[in-house]
């Protein structure tokens, strides 16, 4: 797999700067982890990266489009599998069975509630954001309200870790990444 491909892919079906910064976040979270875990870099970063690919164009379709994006651009079935686990319950019914699967199911939507958290910062950098922060937002369900919080909860569970310990693990995650997501989202815009 390649990633450049990848980026291109994302592009290709993503104009708004909000779900390609979506794209670029989750690919550095999964390669946090898959670092981590001694798992392979570059296959988790392109399924963070491509998770979304589908849903700025077609967000009622959302899973089932990215079925057919991906296997035209020859992407296995085993990496579009993991890529629609991510939407397990919402938008369809796979499951997600490997640790990759359940990391992505557990931050896609933790990632989107640490970046709202973020924008409200006077920093506006997750460098400084600490849990006890991240716990405040998370249980005010009127703040971004579209970030499932039960989707969080079922991915902590899933991974057999408490919130704290998936909150501080993404918020780690966030922050290694955090610099050169900025850097390519102000090349491209």
């Amino acid at each position: 797999m390649n990633r450049e491909e990848a980026f291109t892919l994302l592009q290709e079906y993503n104009k708004e700067p909000f779900h390609i910064l979506h794209g670029l976040t989750v690919e550095g979270v999964m390669r946090y982890f898959a670092k981590e875990y001694g798992e392979d870099e570059d296959y988790w970063g392109i399924v963070g990266l491509l998770h979304d690919v589908d849903f700025e164009k077609y967000p009622d379709e959302h899973c089932e489009k990215c079925i057919e994006i991906l296997q035209e651009a020859g992407y296995p079935d085993d990496f579009i599998y993991s890529i629609c686990s991510h939407a397990y319950g919402m938008h369809n019914d796979k499951k997600p069975n490997k640790l990759m699967e359940k990391i992505l199911y557990a931050t896609d939507e933790l990632t989107g509630l640490i970046g709202a958290t973020i924008k409200m910062r006077p920093s506006k950098s997750v460098q400084d954001l600490e849990v006890s922060s991240l716990k405040k937002k998370f249980k005010d369900k009127k703040f971004a309200a579209g970030c499932s919080r039960d989707v969080i909860k079922n991915g902590a569970d899933m991974l057999g870790w408490e919130l704290d310990e998936l909150f501080e693990k993404t918020i780690l995650a966030m922050r290694s990444c955090e610099d050169s997501v900025n850097t390519t989202m102000s090349n491209l815009f």
